[in-house]
């Protein structure tokens, strides 16, 4: 577009101090909105474009832009609804801190020509940020002397948004010793102090932890918690307690100088020097006492001093006392008595040689594993050994000769129950008290392949769901081999069979290593509903040992079929249903049935109906049963209703997702007279087909007749036969039909009946017809509820009949 300018010089100037004068009266407008921080991306703020008086249509052509300075990209504008909406998240208290007021301002700036506009949007503070303490743990110390009701000050909790929500309440645990105080001064603070309601004492409860609450008035209200930690400090009020008053120890008199006789504890529930005891022989002391023993004065540890002699001293009575390191000490006593043992001063040696290790655990009873010898330097009865092995093992001791003895396999041996044995030996003189020696034998058990993998349970069931990708990962089997090394390695393959014409390998294969199980291709539960198969596990000793386990795949059916309606009657148009209907019938009249079938099962089969409402109309004519497919009138015909109704029957199953099929009826409306000759034409029609199928029935009960007869004849010989053979693996036969109903109302869908393979192994197909319906919720309280009842009813003695007539 071109324009020519006719004014000159002059005219321009003029034409410009308009535009900057329409541009100046636009910018003083300002619009006004308000969100709440934090709102989610998309949050609607307000409708920019109609408030600034913009349309939608100029918004891209004018170059419609918004900006704020500092903000960020926190707000923006759909450009094809003119809307405002959050954009990023918007934190009120990092944009303005602890202000009263927060604000967005924006300039909005279209050109063509160029408006400027300003636009406030209000931040609103909500409850999200909680009080916070400035220390999660305070530690206190408080003496167990202080007197109740003394107060200690607490350090309150801070919270970062404005108004009520940060509005502070403090609330202690209950407890029998401290107490909260709050109190509130001129400048709108508060001082928290710790309060103590009754004396401490320390030795019951050394340290007390109570949870400081801070509540805000917000809404939900948030908290926050600091753990208090208040530790009590000690007073010397408890002396020093020995566990008994009198200890007994005795001591051989070989004992060397500085054994350990007896360490002696002694305990104060005071705390710090208060409870630090030093331990001491009383005074007066006897000469003996200090010669043999010492006693350490922080340990309690009693030791040996000189050379004890049970010829010279039998007995000794030692009193010790402990004193703690208060500032006025307390003390507690015992008494110690030591009595000197006589003994047997040399004990007896062991020797282990000739070790055949380590030993097969295949190794006949009788083979000898090692040599041992014994001797003692004692002499006469202090020097006459015997020697024991570690009972309930596998082994014995057989003397060969005088203080020699052979290691000989008394059983057989499995590595698997014990891999190896520690055994001991143990030389014992027969002095008195007779001295003993020990000694150690580690017996290794060598492996050998005795053990076939096993698998945790003879059969896993295995649930897949159909058309899954080729390739996929189904199952991992795993079996564990209780030999080692070689002998444990375990491989695994399939057990190759046919499946119907194919083999087993074209439809699954197994990982040689990991045991994972792979389904080779989509399977098909409209075709497969179990694949049983097994799987060999063998191991790589000499020679290979192997098992079997079984698994049964159950292919999983999913909602892959829409519902199908079957092929309308011949002559109807463009395979839509007709049906005449007099004027004169009144509300809940049965006009026709749409019939449809699921080649799924379960859920997937079970159909639902819908009739989809005609443009412009106000209340329907008819309607069609949810679970029954029946249409009925809704209401007495008028002058007013059209001669010809076009209805449209949504059908659609329950699957995930639900698939649909439509359904067209033509209703006619005719009047009585009208009606009653085209339902005389068609029983005139319908007389000599059906005069000829009952000539056909009759010869077909007789021929059902005797088909049953011999059929029962054979199943009483294939029983008898049966009865004296086993069952053979994977057999493929004709279930017994089954039928689930899962409601009482009357209300039923059943699936298409069609022939299904169950695979595990040779043998022809089996049938099963399963019909399935949920329970239904409450009927409806008008007379479209009522009508509904009554044709579910007669619906469910249609379906009665029907399963009787194929069952029997």
């Amino acid at each position: 577009m071109q324009f020519s300018w006719l004014g000159g010089p002059r005219a321009r100037r003029l034409l410009l101090s308009f535009l900057l004068l329409a541009f100046w009266e636009a910018g003083n407008g300002q619009l006004h909105y308000s969100v709440p921080e934090e709102a989610k991306h998309g949050t609607f703020v307000g409708r920019i474009a109609q408030d600034l008086g913009l349309e939608l249509a100029e918004l891209v052509p004018r170059l419609f832009r918004v900006a704020s300075k500092g903000r960020g990209e926190l707000l923006e504008v759909n450009l094809q609804n003119g809307i405002l909406f959050v954009n990023s998240r918007i934190d009120r208290e990092e944009l303005c801190g602890r202000s009263t007021e927060c604000s967005i301002h924006l300039e909005v700036i279209v050109d063509r020509p160029l408006q400027v506009f300003h636009v406030e949007v209000e931040v609103k503070d909500i409850n999200d940020n909680p009080p916070v303490f400035p220390e999660s743990k305070k530690r206190i110390i408080i003496a167990e002397s202080r007197p109740p009701e003394t107060r200690f000050p607490l350090d309150g909790a801070s919270d970062a948004d404005i108004g009520v929500n940060s509005a502070l309440t403090y609330r202690l645990d209950p407890n029998d010793y401290f107490a909260l105080d709050t109190q509130n001064n001129r400048e709108q603070t508060s001082s928290l102090s710790l309060v103590l309601k009754k004396t401490l004492d320390r030795e019951e409860i050394q340290e007390h932890s109570l949870l400081l609450t801070a509540s805000d008035g917000g809404k939900p209200e948030l908290t926050g918690t600091v753990q208090l930690m208040i530790t009590i400090l000690d007073v010397n009020d408890n002396a020093p307690e020995f566990d008994q008053s009198v200890y007994k120890v005795r001591v051989l008199e070989n004992t060397f100088n500085g054994t350990l006789v007896i360490k002696l504890n002694a305990t104060d529930p005071d705390d710090g020097t208060n409870g630090d005891i030093l331990y001491s022989f009383r005074r007066p002391v006897s000469p003996a006492v200090v010669y043999a023993f010492t006693i350490n004065p922080k340990s309690g540890e009693i030791r040996t001093k000189g050379k004890l002699d049970f010829e010279e001293k039998k007995l000794y009575e030692i009193s010790v006392e402990a004193v703690d390191k208060g500032n006025i000490p307390m003390a507690g006593h015992c008494t110690l008595l030591v009595e000197v043992l006589d003994i047997n001063d040399n004990a007896p040696e062991v020797t282990i040689t000739s070790l055949s290790l380590p030993i097969r655990e295949d190794t006949q009873p009788g083979a000898v594993v090692a040599l041992i010898s014994v001797s003692d330097s004692d002499s006469g009865a202090n020097g006459q050994v015997t020697c024991t092995l570690t009972p309930q093992v596998p082994f014995k001791l057989v003397s060969t000769f005088k203080n020699y003895y052979s290691l000989v396999l008394d059983s057989t041996l499995d590595r698997e129950s014990i891999s190896d044995y520690q055994l001991v030996v143990t030389a014992r003189d027969g002095g008195s008290p007779s001295l003993w020696a020990t000694a150690s034998v580690s017996v290794e058990v060598a492996d050998v392949n005795d053990n076939a993998p096993a698998f945790a349970q003879p059969e896993y069931t295995v649930f897949v769901k159909e058309n899954n990708p080729p390739g996929c990962h189904i199952f991992t089997v795993s079996a564990r081999d209780a030999d080692t090394q070689e002998n444990a390695r375990v491989s695994y393959s399939l057990v190759e069979r046919r499946v119907g014409e194919r083999a087993l390998s074209s439809y699954v294969s197994v990982h040689a290593e990991s045991g994972k199980v792979y389904a080779l291709q989509s399977l098909d539960h409209e075709e497969l509903e179990l694949l049983q198969f097994q799987v060999s596990a063998r191991d790589a000793g000499v020679p290979p040992l192997g098992s079997n386990v079984t698994l049964q795949v159950f292919v999983l059916d999913e909602n892959d079929n829409a519902p199908a309606l079957p092929a309308p009657r011949a002559g109807s148009a463009g395979g839509a249903v007709t049906e005449l209907v007099s004027r004169s019938v009144g509300a809940g009249h049965v006009v026709a049935k749409v019939r449809a079938v699921d080649a799924d099962s379960g859920y997937n089969a079970w159909l639902s109906y819908e009739l989809q409402p005609a443009a412009g109309s106000a209340r329907s004519l008819f309607r069609v049963g949810l679970y029954t497919g029946e249409i009925s009138t809704t209401r007495a015909m008028d002058e007013n209703d059209a001669p010809r109704q076009r209805l449209l029957v949504l059908v659609k199953d329950h699957g995930e997702p639900a698939l649909t099929a439509t359904a067209t009826v033509l209703v006619s409306l005719v009047e009585s007279n009208q009606a009653l000759k085209a339902s005389s034409l068609a029983s005139a029609s319908a007389v000599g087909p059906e005069a000829a199928l009952v000539d056909v029935n009759v010869y077909l009960i007789i021929a059902i007749c005797a088909v049953s007869s011999l059929l029962v004849l054979t199943l009483l010989l294939y029983t008898a036969l049966r009865c004296s053979a086993p069952l053979t693996e994977g057999a493929c036969g004709r279930g017994k039909p089954r039928l689930v109903c899962s409601s009482t109302v009357g209300s039923w869908s059943y699936s298409q009946q069609r022939r299904q393979r169950v695979c595990s192994g040779e043998g022809p197909p089996k049938t099963d017809l399963m019909a399935f319906s949920p329970s239904l919720p409450p009927c409806l309280d008008s007379a479209e509820g009522t009508g509904q009842r009554e044709a579910d009813s007669e619906h469910l003695k249609e379906v009665n009949s029907y399963f009787k007539k194929l069952f029997y």
